[in-house]
């Protein structure tokens, strides 16, 4: 999942809804710079509040996205880390000569990296090896990782990037009041085994890390957007072994972080797999973490769990669904079973296991995928890089936050680009529309059995809940309390029946749950 993606369509805005909240502009907008004016409201907040995005080397296209997603909530942006991988690019030529040839000097390895980023002076160390040169639309830059200039052997980069997406980046998110996470270099993979860093090239990779993160830290230090970086290298969250290379990647990588960027956030998103014969359980999550806590070296770190759903690895469902055949956007992924046939288990599970012991200088948050296992058609998507990938609802979104949100600190979503903004036809609602015309609905995420005042009642809570009636199946009663808080609290009066009750709340503003919270009951549930 964690690739660059390419937009399948053209990006859609979000409508200006009622109700606004204002953050302030930092730093003032340049004038001049010919993009429209910033417009910082936040009027349709949703449970989702950081996004996956691409950098842009337009200033204006990179405004308009960040002005869309902060409409909605959002207030985290994290981009992938471009691959350092092996062997030169042929298009970079310096002096008429391929930028990997330097008379004079004998390299060892030539690496490339092709980003959106445009570093600066200080990236240039060693007179006439380092070098930045423009060859058509293109900027290259030629760096060498050696400890010395002087030194015999060189290794070299050759940096090619289109523009400054991270810059722009950065500037925008400061005015928006938004933090950005951008992705560290992505070490490069191994010959027929592409899930594992080939660790033969570490050493050449965190020299450059370190100098990307130096440039930052000039750079970017004084802009209040900059809040850390991401993890790019992608892992699994069961438990591992001692001799895990990816563990050993991060641990030797987080290291040059740390003594760069000391006091920056780490951003870690690994996934979890509940497909039976294929996965494992939500027990090995717990170790996962603790495993993969051990390598931040130091610094705050944030573990954002890919729920599974979105890939179709781990399913969304009640507890009471079992035995229920699985969804039919699942069936793609493990064919016409129940649930209890396909996986070991739900996302709620996997994320309680992962919640039981979140180690210190952690915090858990929740990636929610905001995609469909394939696409169905006359449905836009991912169609590049593959897998294909489909658009979802906002209603099947509604039902991944009920079941991360009692259990993270935060919730994020991959990817903005295109699953949020794209169009199943021309003037259609993209998945970004609909959360800024649903955004009031009700999202119920936990409920349970509370008296109040002597009084027999159920308490629940999530988002959006305050004032109205809950139902509780075919009966709906007034709300007689409410508390806020990042989750909402309600209370009303009413005794539970059966093993089983299918809870929907309808708020003051008319607005009711696209899905209902199934809370077990007190009687013995049947197995």
């Amino acid at each position: 999942m964690h690739r660059i993606l390419w937009i399948v369509s053209a990006v859609a805005l979000v409508v200006v809804m009622v109700g606004a909240m204002v953050v302030p502009d930092d730093p003032e907008e340049p004038p001049g710079d010919g993009c429209p004016p910033r417009d910082t409201r936040v009027t349709a907040p949703y449970a989702v509040t950081g996004y996956w995005v691409i950098p842009r080397a337009d200033r204006c296209v990179t405004r308009s996205m960040v002005e869309g997603i902060r409409r909605i909530g959002g207030d985290t942006l994290i981009t992938f880390g471009p691959r350092f991988a092996v062997g030169s690019d042929p298009d970079c030529v310096i002096d008429g000569r391929p930028c990997a040839e330097v008379p004079g000097t004998r390299i060892r390895h030539v690496y490339s990296y092709t980003t959106s980023e445009e570093f600066g002076k200080g990236m240039l160390r060693c007179p006439g090896l380092d070098r930045r040169v423009v060859v058509g639309e293109r900027i290259f830059y030629r760096l060498s990782l050696a400890a010395s200039c002087t030194d015999p052997e060189h290794d070299l980069v050759i940096v090619s990037t289109d523009g400054d997406g991270i810059g722009h980046l950065m500037t925008e998110a400061s005015a928006y009041g938004m933090t950005v996470f951008p992705g560290l270099p992505a070490a490069p993979q191994r010959e027929g085994k592409p899930w594992e860093p080939d660790l033969d090239h570490v050493d050449a990779l965190n020299a450059f890390t370190a100098r990307v993160l130096a440039d930052y830290r000039q750079r970017f230090q004084a802009m209040t957007a900059f809040g850390g970086v991401y993890q790019s290298f992608e892992l699994a969250m069961r438990a591992r072994s001692d001799t895990d290379p990816i563990i050993a990647l991060y641990a030797a990588q987080h290291e040059v972080v740390a003594a760069a960027l000391p006091g920056k956030k780490l951003v870690v998103s690994p996934y979890i797999d509940g497909r039976r014969g294929r996965g494992f359980p939500p027990e090995q999550t717990e170790e996962g973490l603790a495993d993969i806590a051990s390598t931040r070296a130091g610094l705050p770190m944030a573990v954002a769990v890919q729920d599974g759903r979105g890939t179709g690895k781990v399913p969304v469902h009640g507890e009471q669904e079992d035995g229920a055949v699985v969804a039919p956007r699942l069936a793609p992924v493990v064919g016409q079973v129940t649930y209890e046939q396909g996986y070991y288990g739900s996302t709620r599970e996997f994320m309680v296991a992962a919640a039981r012991r979140v180690p210190d200088g952690v915090e858990l948050w929740a990636n929610v995928e905001g995609f469909e296992p394939t696409p169905v058609p006359g449905e836009c998507g991912r169609v590049d890089p593959l897998p294909l990938r489909g658009r979802t609802t906002k209603a099947r979104l509604d039902q991944q936050v009920m079941a991360v949100a009692p259990y993270s600190a935060k919730i994020i979503s991959y990817g903005w680009e295109p699953f949020f903004t794209c169009q199943d036809r021309p003037g259609a609602p993209s998945l970004a529309d609909g959360i800024a015309q649903g955004w009031q609905q009700p999202i119920i995420v936990n409920a349970y059995p509370k008296e109040m005042n002597g009084r027999p009642g159920v308490l629940v809570e999530g988002y959006h809940l305050r004032g109205g009636t809950l139902r509780f199946g075919e009966a709906a009663v007034a709300q007689e309390w409410h508390a806020g808080g990042r989750l909402e609290s309600a209370w009303a009066p009413h005794t539970p029946s059966g093993p089983w009750t299918a809870i929907t709340a309808t708020n003051g503003a008319g607005h009711t749950s696209t899905s209902p919270y199934v809370m077990p009951g007190q009687a013995p549930v049947p197995r």
